[in-house]
């Protein structure tokens, strides 16, 4: 086994009454990573967060932890704590104690509790808050009084489970850059569990993206968001346009009535595939031989760009561009071989814009396994 890899899922099965939640995970998570398991609610992420931190063992399948058989060790003999959305704070004691918490269970020297204790106020920013009631702090205090309660007993990993849900949106993106900050300076592998893209872009080394119990991809954040595996993957990391097309040949696709050159090969001759082209990557202009043409239906200011609606005989595109046309003005929709992104067809290449967009939506809505 890779000596840098901590944990390892091997064909882990998991089944909720009748239900199969996960089905087969295979997943190597490495040493002083930040790696975040993305997905809709119901796709089994918590689950599996919950079979790592040893709070259910699964049905079939063995969980590695330094190349060691975990599977029937409780939680409290692993070397990982937690950090639920519910922080869980013992309102009858100060910060210092909550805290102290776990160091006082071990019987820790008093001179040391004060000094870790300190150490750990000073790590996420509430220095001189030791003295304070916590059911007097705001949301994001206390969520970084749990996070130092979980790591004041320096565990290998530290478990997430979609910590930032009852933040407030600026006060998540504070969040989002801090909880990086921490991971980096402890050096320590960090699982985070959320369904919010924005959050696994912005603080993963890689994203784990899971669906119907399963992994679509395991990438990089650039890697996932550039190169989606799946029109699922492009629907759920940032906006897509897709559509159906036909591979004719290596760097030759046929969609929406005219051939394109792109960056693709190794596709069957005349295979039916999906075109996956991000909003941004569209560049309109007046209509030519070589645009995609079509009606712009509706024009939305989004505060850094605009999004116009297009309708392309029956197809509507998305397109997000510093500058705006006119609703119902004839537009020519231009695009680079490199914008043309091209994949097997899935399950998801039927889905409209509206559709798409309640992929995410509907992530908080469901109930999550």
């Amino acid at each position: 086994m890779d000596k840098s890899v901590i944990v390892s899922l091997k064909n882990i099965v998991m089944n909720f009454d009748d239900e199969q939640v996960l089905k087969g995970i295979n997943l190597d998570i490495h040493d002083k990573e930040f790696i975040t398991l993305l997905g809709p609610s119901g796709c089994g992420k918590t689950t599996t967060l919950r079979i790592i931190g040893g709070f259910i063992e699964p049905h079939e399948g063995d969980v590695f932890f330094d190349g060691k058989r975990i599977n029937k060790i409780p939680p409290y003999k692993r070397q990982v704590n937690t950090v639920f959305q519910k922080y869980a704070l013992f309102p009858h004691l100060n910060v210092f104690e909550n805290i102290a918490f776990g160091l006082r269970l071990k019987k820790t020297p008093e001179k040391e509790i004060k000094t870790r204790v300190l150490e750990m106020l000073e790590l996420v920013n509430l220095k001189g808050y030791g003295a304070k009631r916590v059911d007097f702090l705001s949301g994001g205090q206390q969520q970084r009084v749990a996070i130092a309660r979980a790591l004041i007993n320096h565990p290998r990993m530290l478990l997430l489970d979609e910590p930032l849900g009852a933040l407030d949106l600026q006060l998540r993106k504070e969040m989002q850059i801090e909880l990086k900050r921490m991971q980096q300076q402890l050096g320590i592998t960090f699982i985070y569990v959320t369904h919010d893209q924005e959050e696994a872009l912005t603080m993963s080394d890689r994203i784990v993206v899971m669906n119907r119990g399963m992994i679509d991809q395991i990438g990089t954040p650039e890697d996932i968001y550039n190169e989606p595996a799946n029109t699922f993957v492009a629907r759920f990391i940032g906006e897509s346009n897709i559509v159906s097309g036909i591979m004719h040949d290596d760097f030759d696709v046929e969609f929406a009535g005219k051939h394109f050159v792109c960056v693709d090969k190794g596709f069957d001759k005349m295979e039916p595939v999906d075109i996956v082209i991000r909003p941004e990557d569209i560049r309109f202009k007046q209509p030519d031989e070589n645009t995609i043409d079509g009606t712009v239906e509706t024009v939305t200011f989004k505060g850094v760009h605009f999004e116009m609606i297009v309708d392309s005989f029956g197809t509507k595109w998305k397109i997000h561009s510093t500058k705006a046309a006119e609703p119902g003005s004839f537009i020519g929709m231009a695009l680079t071989p490199e914008d043309i992104h091209i994949m097997h067809k899935s399950y998801a290449s039927n889905m409209n814009i509206e559709e798409a967009s309640s992929i995410q939506e509907g992530a908080v809505n469901e109930k999550e396994l």
